[in-house]
């Protein structure tokens, strides 16, 4: 008789594992088809799996071209980051509406998970009146969470971040000194919050710090403008100074 345990939970893992690789690919091909729309040369997707509590350490394109503009340099980061929040929403969604309410939930175990502000406010509509802390996220939820933390990780303002593109674009002579200060910023987040923010700074500090030139001058125009605003109130809903406590 065949092993049927193992079918059963690689079944029970697939609402998961689904939700966060569309999530996941929904981002990179916001950037991988801007990239194709202004002729830039760009790989498909590739996915990072790694065995971890979360599975994966997200995904990414490799662009191979130059980029020949600031507008261009904006499109490609910006859309990334809308692709990907356009499809996590409802997903959160989703996973909320079957998620369910048992007390002190989200302070047992091993590891606790934590709440940005976008998980909160949707948790409020959906379950008004009750604790975060007795909300157990569904499958689906928590993939979504993952999505959120992948979001708030890229549109930090830091070098060669999806939010380091977009700041390179709007004013590149601010790029570098932001990309220090943010990266510096990470070091008390570590030590006071999650030490995760630690593993982030040395990891930026010497893989990400720099930006390629883009040798243009033009203004990106006030509807980009707009767009990295939207971008800012996306990372604000998005970001956790504790997203992985121990």
């Amino acid at each position: 008789m065949p092993d049927l345990s193992l079918a059963f939970s690689f079944a029970a893992g697939l609402p998961y594992s689904l939700t966060l690789l569309t999530i996941l690919l929904a981002h990179e091909l916001g950037h991988f088809l801007t990239c194709r729309y202004y002729g830039i040369d760009a790989s498909p997707p590739y996915f990072i799996g790694v065995p971890t509590i979360i599975g994966t350490f997200g995904a990414f394109i490799r662009i191979r071209s130059a980029i020949p503009s600031r507008r261009q340099l904006f499109d490609v980061a910006v859309a990334g980051p809308l692709a990907g929040f356009a499809f996590l929403v409802p997903a959160l969604g989703v996973g909320l509406a079957y998620s369910k309410i048992i007390p002190g939930i989200a302070n047992s175990g091993d590891v606790i998970f934590g709440t940005p502000l976008l998980i909160r406010l949707l948790e409020s509509l959906i379950f008004p009146g009750v604790p975060w802390t007795h909300i157990y996220l569904h499958p689906v939820a928590r993939a979504a969470w993952v999505g959120i933390l992948a979001t708030a990780l890229n549109l930090m303002p830091i070098g060669q971040l999806d939010g380091g593109h977009i700041v390179y674009a709007l004013a590149s002579r601010w790029h570098k000194g932001l990309t220090l200060v943010f990266i510096a910023v990470l070091i008390p987040c570590g030590l006071l919050f999650s030490y995760t923010w630690l593993f982030w700074a040395v990891v930026l500090f010497f893989l990400a710090r720099r930006h390629p030139l883009v040798y243009d001058t033009t203004p990106v125009g006030a509807g980009r403008t707009r767009l990295a605003l939207l971008s800012l109130a996306i990372f604000v809903l998005c970001f956790s100074l504790v997203p992985i406590r121990i």
